[in-house]
């Protein structure tokens, strides 16, 4: 068996086709909120129901959405190669688990959780507001989401540091890398492969394949160029 380790890496274009909006396309959610009011560490403190509210609305969108073809198909890979495949994501949806993806990454929390702010713990609330919960470790009213905000620490990240410094390919799929530097990552390899929609020719370079199509067309290319990289 090899003891390739093969990184794959996603963002919003993953569970795009699922319907879940993202923040920068067109008809996102941007154009409804600010950054600033609910995905800021300062908006959290100016307007704690705003961003609670937001928060609620998106886990109970959440509930109605179902994975895609390119969830099934990452969690067929992970089931077949739990050893060689880790799989990391930047989205705070729970579409991959429910693809039946075991031990998924969330490098920017979970959206199906909340956090006590008093014990520090975290905790599953599935699809359902956070209004008059309490925390069931400590009995505290002072929860709060568990998506990391811009202005707070990001505890996941350390798992970046173990692909910088174990990975043998990466898969990025459906980011951009403005907000984690997918290229540095693809610099660190010798076989990377990239699926975005959109062309960015100074990010792209650095890529070894790259696919311009939505996701769920390219999933079955990502997946036997990751089963021909471990069979070498």
């Amino acid at each position: 068996m090899s003891s390739k380790k093969v990184y794959i890496v996603s963002g919003a274009g993953l569970s795009a086709e699922s319907g879940i909006r993202t923040f920068r396309d067109s008809g996102g959610l941007w154009e409804e909120y600010s950054i600033e009011e609910v995905c800021s560490v300062d908006g959290f403190r100016r307007d704690r129901e705003k961003v609670s509210n937001f928060y609620d609305a998106r886990r109970a969108d959440l509930k109605n959405r179902k994975p895609n073809y390119a969830h099934k198909r990452i969690a067929e890979l992970k089931n077949r190669y739990p050893d060689n495949i880790v799989v990391l994501t930047q989205n705070v949806d729970d579409l991959l688990e429910r693809a039946g993806c075991r031990d998924v990454i969330h490098l920017h929390g979970t959206l199906t959780d909340l956090r006590c702010e008093e014990c520090k713990k975290v905790f599953h609330i599935g699809y359902k507001s956070q209004k008059g919960v309490i925390c069931p470790y400590c009995g505290s009213a002072n929860i709060r989401h568990n998506v990391v905000m811009f202005g707070e620490p990001a505890p996941a990240y350390r798992y970046l540091n173990e692909l910088y410094n174990y990975a043998d390919m990466v898969v990025v799929i459906g980011t951009s890398g403005e907000v984690i530097d997918t290229a540095f990552m693809a610099q660190l390899v010798d076989y990377s492969i990239l699926n975005n929609l959109d062309v960015n020719e100074y990010h792209d370079k650095y890529f070894k394949v790259k696919l311009y199509k939505p996701a769920t067309k390219a999933i079955d290319e990502i997946y036997n160029l990751i089963e021909e990289f471990l069979s070498d």
